[in-house]
């Protein structure tokens, strides 16, 4: 059993450090391509929709440390059985470092963005890990010794290897200090280039935003750090903002190249515009309102001779993500811009630093693309962007929606005057009222709090005379063109969730 566990742990050792030199060797060459996230990637791309929304629904912004961790896993169980199996039959090792070494760069040649260099990452982790093993598993076995044991059968002399279990011990230790240090190399030049975030200069928007409105909540806008995030990049992209480019091509006149410097000295707009996911349940907290700075994009596609005949915007991320935005809501009047600050600060890396795209009035699917790069102009019967291939629906309207923040669930509020509060949103369209109805009873019309605009939700609140015992509440919108919220309850594949929020209180 102890032979068992240090060939186990052999494996694992030599796969660990197989990976951390790729990681290292990526992020310095192409992050994109380590193995662990290529793999991930590809299993994210494969994994069926309804799958998708599971996870996103259950583990939130946890789903993808779960899916790393995951991977992680399965190639430490594959590494310890290649090492228990590998220390009487060597060749095996080999076998198991080629299995390796051709999924992850058969992985990595599957990404949007592959090219021939992508496979490398991954093919340098299985060389590094094979040799390693393969050193491991001889350095634990010692030199046949001088001991004898007299064969009963035939009276032969044989010779009996020993195990060497300070060799051993000498080169884990080896293999895992230099595992940590590359790993450790890899970290700090992530957080290297991150900090490069912080020295950018935002100019002073052209047209800024007007301050809230007297009578606003303080919770009317979401922090940056806590505000939400889904998106299928298992590692957030790090892009250098001195090297950061905009194409703009397609069916226009002239094709148009921008830096983020070019960028910067356009016109900005300031706007208040709160932004939800598609993958939002009802009552779900994938949902936040912030301060926008950023480019109008309109300008920039009639610079740019927008042909008529085209009617959608194809946005593609730097790791490859492509979202199909209807090129009429760039040009109607609303604030589509490409956005280079949150909140009064640079984007958040794990927000779209340098520059997003923001839709006001879409789902994020549809409309706001993080790690933007490129802006084709094309039609919506020649292509069709990531997620209307996996069946979403392509206009990604935002529907009429609102959501009981306060009490919380479950709660338990003394008797009398209770404080029921909440959101309600409806982009582009405005809410015109917010009604409660408690156990099912008559609808009573709640407080509304002053907005900035269309684009952002409303706070409302309405004071309830609770008595004792159990109770449901539920909240319903109407919209300013006079839709009232459904009850019917629909999940969100494949246009958004409908339904009306309900919770149940219990009160003392």
């Amino acid at each position: 059993m102890r032979n068992l566990l240090r060939d186990a742990a052999a494996g694992v050792l030599a796969a660990g450090l197989g990976i951390a030199v790729a990681e290292l060797f990526a992020a310095v060459t192409r992050p994109d391509a380590a193995p662990l996230i290529a793999v991930g990637g590809a299993i994210i791309d494969a994994t069926p929709t309804p799958v998708k929304e599971f996870a996103v629904r259950e583990l939130g912004t946890n789903d993808k440390p779960v899916l790393l961790a995951s991977v992680g896993l399965v190639l430490a169980l594959f590494a310890a059985t290649l090492g228990v199996v590998g220390r009487r039959r060597r060749n095996l090792v080999v076998v198991g470092a080629v299995v390796l070494g051709a999924a992850g760069a058969t992985a990595a040649l599957t990404r949007p963005t592959a090219s021939w260099f992508s496979p490398v990452p991954s093919l340098l982790a299985a060389a590094i890990a094979g040799a390693t093993l393969w050193w491991l598993l001889r350095t634990a076995v010692g030199p046949a010794n001088d001991r004898t044991d007299v064969a009963a059968a035939n009276d032969r002399t044989a010779i009996v290897p020993t195990s060497n279990r300070r060799a051993f011990l000498r080169g884990a230790l080896l293999v895992a200090g230099a595992a940590v240090l590359f790993e450790s190399g890899a970290q700090l030049l992530i957080r290297t280039v991150g900090k490069v975030r912080t020295t950018l200069a935002l100019p002073a928007p052209a047209e800024p935003a007007k301050p809230l409105p007297a009578g606003i909540a303080p919770d009317f806008t979401t922090p940056s750090a806590t505000f939400y995030r889904v998106d299928t990049a298992l590692t957030i992209p790090r892009v250098d903002p001195d090297t950061w480019e905009l194409r703009i091509h397609g069916m226009v006149g002239t094709e148009l190249k921008l830096s983020l410097d070019d960028l910067l000295k356009r016109p900005l707009i300031e706007r208040d515009i709160t932004l939800n996911c598609v993958s939002n349940e009802v009552g779900g907290p994938y949902i936040g309102t912030a301060r926008w700075l950023g480019v109008p994009l309109a300008p920039l596609l009639r610079e740019a001779g927008l042909r008529p005949e085209a009617d959608q915007i194809v946005a593609r991320s730097v790791e490859g993500m492509t979202i199909g935005t209807p090129v009429a809501t760039a040009l109607d009047g609303r604030d589509t811009m490409l956005a280079v600050a949150m909140n009064g600060e640079p984007l958040r890396p794990e927000h779209g630093f340098p520059v997003r795209m923001l839709t006001p009035g879409l789902y994020g699917y549809a409309g706001a693309c993080k790690w933007v790069t490129e802006l084709e102009l094309t039609t919506f019967a020649a292509f069709d962007a990531y997620w209307v291939k996996r069946g979403w629906a392509r206009p990604g309207t935002v529907k009429t929606a609102s959501r009981i923040d306060k009490p919380r669930p479950f709660a338990r509020p003394a008797a009398g005057p209770v404080t029921v509060a909440g959101v309600a949103w409806a982009q582009r369209r405005g809410i015109d009222k917010v009604e409660i109805s408690v156990d099912g009873g008559p609808w009573k019309a709640a407080e509304m709090l002053p907005v900035p605009s269309i684009d952002t939700w409303v706070q409302w609140r309405l004071t309830w005379n609770a008595t004792p015992g159990p109770h449901s509440l539920s909240v319903r919108a109407t919209d300013g063109t006079g839709q009232v919220q459904t009850a019917d309850r629909a999940t969100p594949f494949p246009s958004g969730a409908t339904g009306q929020h309900t919770i149940t209180v219990t009160v003392g």
